[in-house]
């Protein structure tokens, strides 16, 4: 079988040696995922808009490996402040509200950028091709 390695513009997947998403068959695994945008974060110190920055990114990454948020299995994630999880817990909603993908969220102390406040991975299956 296949596998399928589809990076992004981030400038640390050559150098650390990873892809944005890897999918092989029907499933894919996107890598933890921030709010950097073209080599700067997004919205620093907002928790929520962080969040609705990375999951757009996720879909975004989904899309273009032919699979949708409603292939979502699994999401992890991780903040730096455990206390701001409704923050996030209610943007992840917004885009998995009806999917509800088993979830973890945990508290990291600290991400590779001190301004970076959540990381999400996604996992996802699709139906098989008829």
């Amino acid at each position: 079988m296949t596998v399928l390695n589809l990076g992004s513009a981030n400038p640390w997947e050559p150098v650390v040696g990873y892809s944005r998403i890897v999918v092989r068959g029907d499933t894919a695994w996107i890598s933890g995922t921030t709010s950097m945008v073209d080599g700067a974060v997004a919205h620093p110190g907002d928790a929520a808009a962080q969040t609705r920055q990375v999951l757009t990114t996720i879909e975004r990454s989904l899309e273009r490996a032919g699979f949708t948020l409603a292939d979502v299995v699994r999401t992890r994630i991780y903040v730096t402040d455990i206390g701001r999880w409704e923050e996030v817990g209610r943007v992840h909603g917004e885009f998995f509200g009806d999917i509800r993908p088993a979830a973890t969220m945990v508290e990291v102390s600290a991400l590779i950028d001190p301004d970076l406040l959540v990381e999400i991975e996604a996992d996802a299956v699709r139906e098989p091709a008829a």
